[in-house]
C-alpha cells in the first residue's frame, strides 16, 4: 500500500483516473445495463479498464461502485447485491493495483432520486443506503471514498454522515457537480458549498463532471478563496457534443494536459477526469504534471549546518557539451547523417559508414532507438563504439517505450559516463508496429516527461529533485512532425517540450516546403534550432510508404516523379535529385539538416549533403 495520501498531498499532486462508463459505452455496453453489476458479470471487463488507467500513469483509481446504491440498483431489480457488487467492486480494483504503487478509491455516487424536503425519500433513509454501499467498500480494502457529481448538498452531507457511521476513518474526497456559473443543482455556489463541505468533515473537496475544464477552473478558484482544505478537480473532457445520436466529447488529451497543470497552479491536490476522458487522456496529463511537478517542487537551495547549500548546479553551457551543441550555440549550420544500427553484432559496415562520414565533414551521426519497433542492437552501443573508433559526434535517439522511469535514468547516467552528449528524445513506436506484436511496452514518461528529466540531470538533480553531484551536460533535442492533419496539437506538444527544456529540433522528412515554413511561423514564439529531415527516396514504393504510413507528407508530385523512373538506379538518382531540392530550399530557414541513408548507403547521404556547394564541414 502507497503512503498516506493526505500526508503525499501535501507534498504534491496526485493523478486521478478518468471515466469508467464512457470506456465501457465503447466497448459495447449498452446504456440501459447496470454498469456496477458488471462487476459480478463481467469482472475481467472492469479490471482490464482499471489496468489500462494504471498503466497510463492513474495514481488513484476508481472503484465501479458509482451507481452501487439500493435506490439506483434497484431499477435493475438487484437491491439485494448492494453488497456484493460493492465489495467485488473493491476487489477488482485492488487486484488490478496489486503490482502498482496507488490507491484505490471507492466511487459513491448520488442516489438517483430526490431526498427530502424535495422527494419522498428521508434523510435517515438516504443515509442508510449510503452506509450500506460504504461499508461494503471498506470491507473490500479501498484506501480513500470519492464521493462524487452531487448536486445537492443535502444529499452529500448525508453521504458524509454515512462514511463515519460506517466507522470508516478513511480520508473521504467529497466532490459536487457544477454547471457553467459554478453553482451546483440546488443553486448554492462555491462561496456557500465550500465551507459546508469542510463543516461536515470532508478532507478533500472539490468538482467533477458536467463542464469542462475553462468552467470547472473557474469555480476550483473560487472554492480556493472560500477554503484552505485541499481541493481535488476532474472535469469532463469538454462539454459532449451530439454526432449521430451519440454524445462526443472533444476535448484532446494535450488540452486536458494543460488544464492539469492549471488546475495543480490553482491549488489542486488531486486532478483526474471524468466522462469523456480516456486512459490516453491520463497518460498525456501525467506527462504533463511529472514535468510541471519536478519544475515546481525543485528549491534552490538545502540547509546543511547552518549554511544554505544549492541543490541545482548550473548546466554546461550549450557550446561546451559538444561539436553538435557548439555549432547549434554559435548559430551554424549543423550537418547530421543517420546510422542505423544492424540486426545482428557485426558493426563494421556501419563503423566504415561513420568513418567515412567524418572524412568529408559531417557533424555527427544519428542512431536511431529500433526503428518501427524492430530488434536490432543497443544504438547507445553503438553510439559508444562509433564514438571511440571514429571520433565522430554521436547523436542518441532515447525512447520511452522500454523503459520506465528508473531505467531511464540509470541509462541516462550511464551515457554520460561514457561521453555520449547529444540526444533526442522521443515518445517511441508502440511494439504492435514491429515484429514482435506480442511484447509489451512501458510508456512511463513520454517525450515531453523524458525531456524535463534529462533537463534536471544536466543541472545535476535526480527524479526525486535530489542532487546527484555534476550535471550530465546532454544536448537535448527532440522530434517535430510539421506535416500532421492536426498541427495544433503538435505545436501544442512542442510547447510542451521547449518548456521542458528542449534545446533542439528534427523534423520529419521535409518534401513539402510550404508544411516547413508554416510550422516555422507558428512555432515562432518558442522558436529552438530546427534541424530538417531530409530523405533521399529509393523507390516509388520508398515514396508511398511514407506517405501512407509513416504520416509524412509526400507530395503528388513528388510520387510522380519517383513513379516515371524505369530502373532502381534511376529511382534512387532521382530521390537525389528531390532530397538536394529540398535541402537548397530549406537552408536559409532552418538551423541544419539529417540526411538519412536509405538501405545504408551513405555515399547517396553525401551525394545530397554536396547541394549545399561546399563541403560539410565548411558550411
Amino acid at each position: 500500500m502507497p503512503t498516506d495520501l493526505l500526508a503525499r498531498i501535501k507534498q504534491s499532486p496526485v493523478l486521478c483516473d478518468g471515466a469508467m462508463g464512457t470506456l465501457l459505452y465503447s466497448k459495447g455496453i449498452f446504456i440501459n445495463r447496470s454498469y456496477d453489476e458488471l462487476n459480478l458479470s463481467q469482472p475481467e471487463l472492469i479490471r482490464a479498464i482499471h489496468h489500462d488507467y494504471l498503466q497510463a500513469g492513474a495514481e488513484i483509481i476508481e472503484t465501479n461502485t458509482f451507481g452501487a446504491n439500493s435506490f439506483r440498483l434497484a431499477r435493475h431489480s438487484l437491491a439485494d447485491k448492494v453488497h456484493d457488487v460493492n465489495l467485488a467492486g473493491a476487489r477488482l480494483a485492488r487486484e488490478a493495483a496489486k503490482s502498482f504503487d496507488v490507491w484505490v478509491a471507492g466511487s459513491v455516487g448520488p442516489l438517483g432520486t430526490r431526498i427530502e424536503p424535495l422527494g419522498k425519500t428521508s434523510f435517515d433513509e438516504a443515509r442508510e443506503s449510503f452506509r450500506q454501499q460504504i461499508a461494503a467498500l471498506v470491507e473490500g480494502g479501498v484506501d480513500l471514498l470519492i464521493l462524487e457529481t452531487f448536486g445537492y448538498l443535502e444529499e452529500i452531507h448525508q453521504a458524509l454522515l454515512a462514511a463515519r457511521d460506517a466507522g470508516s476513518k478513511l480520508p473521504v474526497v467529497a466532490q459536487v457537480t457544477i454547471d457553467e456559473d459554478g453553482n451546483c443543482l440546488d443553486g448554492s455556489d462555491p462561496e456557500t458549498f465550500a465551507p459546508k463541505l469542510a463543516e461536515w468533515g470532508a478532507d478533500v473537496i472539490g468538482c467533477n463532471c458536467s463542464v469542462g475544464p475553462v468552467a470547472m477552473l473557474d469555480a476550483i478558484e473560487r472554492v480556493r478563496a472560500a477554503s484552505s482544505l485541499p481541493l481535488s478537480a476532474q472535469p469532463n473532457a469538454g462539454i459532449p457534443r451530439s454526432v449521430e445520436g451519440r454524445n462526443i466529447y472533444l476535448c484532446s488529451p494535450e488540452y486536458m494536459a494543460s488544464y492539469a497543470r492549471k488546475f495543480v497552479a490553482a491549488g489542486v491536490r488531486i486532478v483526474g477526469g471524468c466522462c469523456g476522458t480516456t486512459p490516453e487522456h491520463i497518460r498525456v496529463m501525467k506527462s504533463a504534471l511529472r514535468a510541471g511537478e519536478a519544475r515546481g517542487k525543485v528549491p534552490s537551495v538545502h540547509v546543511v549546518g547552518g549554511q544554505a547549500v544549492p541543490l541545482a548546479v548550473p548546466a554546461v553551457p550549450l557550446e561546451n557539451r559538444s561539436v553538435l551543441g557548439a555549432k547549434l550555440a554559435r548559430g551554424e549550420f549543423a550537418t547530421m547523417v543517420e546510422i542505423v544500427p544492424p540486426k545482428g553484432i557485426d558493426i563494421r559496415k556501419e563503423v566504415e559508414g561513420a568513418r567515412f562520414l567524418k572524412s568529408v565533414g559531417v557533424d555527427a551521426v544519428n542512431i536511431p532507438d529500433s526503428p518501427r519497433a524492430s530488434a536490432r542492437m543497443s544504438n547507445q552501443a553503438l553510439a559508444l563504439l562509433i564514438q571511440r573508433e571514429v571520433g565522430i559526434d554521436a547523436i542518441l535517439h532515447y525512447t520511452c517505450r522500454d523503459r520506465n522511469v528508473l531505467c531511464i535514468q540509470s541509462d541516462l547516467l550511464g551515457a554520460a559516463a561514457v561521453g555520449i552528449r547529444n540526444l533526442i528524445c522521443i515518445t517511441g513506436d508502440p511494439p504492435k508496429m514491429g515484429n514482435y506484436p506480442d511484447a509489451t511496452a512501458v510508456f512511463d514518461v513520454d517525450a515531453i516527461g523524458l525531456v524535463n528529466i534529462v533537463h534536471n540531470l544536466n543541472r545535476g538533480l535526480d527524479l526525486g529533485g535530489n542532487p546527484i553531484g555534476s550535471g550530465t551536460g546532454f544536448v537535448i533535442g527532440v522530434g517535430a512532425n510539421p506535416g500532421l492533419t492536426d498541427l495544433d496539437e503538435e505545436i501544442r506538444r512542442f510547447e510542451y517540450k521547449v518548456e521542458a527544456g528542449a534545446e533542439y529540433a528534427v523534423t520529419q522528412p521535409v518534401f513539402d516546403i510550404r508544411l516547413l515554413e508554416n510550422f516555422l511561423r507558428r512555432i515562432e514564439h518558442c522558436r529552438i534550432p530546427v534541424v530538417a529531415g531530409i530523405w533521399p527516396l529509393v523507390s516509388v514504393r520508398n515514396a508511398e510508404f511514407m506517405k501512407n504510413e509513416l504520416r509524412v507528407s509526400v507530395p503528388d508530385s513528388i510520387l510522380e516523379r519517383m513513379a516515371r523512373t524505369q530502373t532502381p538506379e534511376a529511382a534512387r538518382a532521382e530521390g537525389v535529385a528531390i532530397a538536394r531540392e529540398m535541402l537548397i530550399a530549406v537552408r536559409q530557414t532552418v538551423q541544419g539538416a539529417q540526411i538519412s541513408a536509405p538501405l545504408g548507403r551513405y555515399s547517396s547521404a553525401v551525394d545530397v549533403l554536396e547541394a549545399l556547394g561546399t563541403s560539410p564541414a565548411s558550411v
